[in-house]
């Protein structure tokens, strides 16, 4: 099984969002500069789907 959690934080770096702090249990919080908001990275992505919603929040154009 594929997991996306590493290329998920490539991408949020590459594009300028940064990591604000830990969030609750393995739960990030990232900044986008893009869409000028936070966001909730999981620390373990499975899901192609929750992948492309991170990327979605974040305002990059990507699809997994």
């Amino acid at each position: 099984m594929a997991t996306y959690e590493k290329a998920v934080r490539e991408l949020l770096r590459k594009h300028g969002c940064r990591f604000v702090r830990q969030g609750k249990g393995d739960h990030e919080v990232w900044y986008s500069p893009i869409t000028n908001r936070s966001i909730i990275v999981d620390g373990k992505i499975k899901s192609r789907h929750t992948a492309n919603a991170i990327m979605s929040q974040s305002g990059i154009n990507h699809k997994f």
